[in-house]
């Protein structure tokens, strides 16, 4: 296992126009974070010599041309570009868009080469990053392309932990997208991950149901007794604690989902607005699934505060230590299951 400090975190920098730049160096500028990893940020030493001088910061840059002279106890930025870059703070922006995918393709590149440990990524704005040779909905897609395994939006904060069975799809399109092979796939996903990612022996899943209140057995709408109860009870039937479906209006509400290590909601606003609402400014958006560690802050690039030196930092940090967690927990893992006998003889 590699010391914290030689842990090489790789941050890609978003949208230059929203608030990913300011609560990157102002998280860093406290120097303590340093005895955790050794951070390596994707974008120029100029773009955030700017950043840095905007919000008046105390932080010493170290600028480098690729990730293997990145410096342990430095917040290091890796040249990605050498032009100066007009920032806008604010204001969306197909250009900014653009260094927005460079500084993410170059850190992903990175990070598949295993030059990086782990990933963590500033917001990026869904519209402007769009392009010829880029056309996904946001990082999870992106990854999920570029990264072995099949990626699921996971959403932690402390002891709570959502999962999507969608994520950015129509509304209008969810009940034919969710088959029971998809369901199959990302409870799997979610159950693994709790098992290497968060180490969690035995998990409890929770399932919310695809219409209110199920269904009603059929008044508002089949897909609950169709699709989703066999499914659910083929993987019940294989070992697994998988429960539901839950009818969404009340799990949260009445405390319910505190009896589980995990929630899968059948969409996004199903599973996202409580989460937001129970642990906002403090959760974290792990892509779980993938054969690399990926994190984000669960804001997006809150345009109206750009600039203006108020964004909380709490979100961001928080995706650090999660990202890091969950690396030490896999590679823990990882080397348990590789080789019980021979751990168990060195433990004696």
């Amino acid at each position: 296992m590699k010391k914290e400090e030689n842990i090489k975190l790789g941050i890609s920098i978003g949208d230059l126009n929203g608030i990913g730049s300011e609560v990157v160096l102002r998280i860093f500028e406290d120097n303590r974070m340093l005895d955790f990893c050794t951070p390596i940020i994707f974008a120029s030493i100029k773009t955030m010599s700017f950043v840095k001088t905007h919000f008046k910061l105390d932080i010493n840059l170290n600028g480098i041309q690729n990730v293997s002279q990145a410096l342990p106890g430095r917040v290091n930025v890796l040249n990605c570009w050498k032009e100066n870059v007009a920032i806008s703070f604010g204001q969306e922006d197909p250009k900014i868009g653009e260094y927005a995918i460079t500084s993410l393709e170059q850190a992903t590149k990175s990070l598949k080469e295993e030059e990086i440990d782990l990933l963590v990524t500033a917001p990026i704005n869904k519209h402007n990053i769009q392009s010829e040779t880029f056309k996904f909905p946001g990082h999870t897609d992106y990854l999920n392309q570029e990264l072995e395994g099949n990626s699921l939006m996971f959403m932690v904060a402390d002891g709570l932990r959502v999962g999507l069975l969608t994520d950015h799809v129509p509304v209008k399109d969810i009940a034919m997208h969710i088959t029971p092979k998809l369901i199959e796939e990302k409870i799997n996903t979610v159950y693994n991950s709790l098992k290497q990612d968060f180490q969690i022996d035995k998990p409890k899943i929770a399932v919310l149901g695809i219409n209110p209140h199920t269904g009603d057995n059929g008044v508002i709408g089949t897909e609950d007794d169709t699709v989703l109860r066999p499914t659910l009870q083929k993987i019940k039937d294989s070992g697994k604690l998988i429960f539901g479906p839950y009818a969404a209006d009340s799990f949260f509400g009445s405390n319910n989902y505190k009896n589980f290590d995990a929630i899968i909601a059948s969409y996004h606003d199903q599973g996202l607005i409580p989460f937001k609402t129970l642990s906002f400014g403090q959760g974290v958006n792990y892509t779980a699934g993938l054969n690399r560690v990926r994190t984000s802050p669960d804001h997006g690039t809150a345009y109206e505060i750009a600039g203006k030196g108020i964004a909380d930092i709490g979100s961001f940090k928080e995706a650090i230590f999660t990202g890091i967690h969950i690396f030490k927990n896999r590679n823990e893992y990882q080397e348990l299951t590789k080789n019980p006998l021979g751990y168990s003889k060195r433990k004696i």
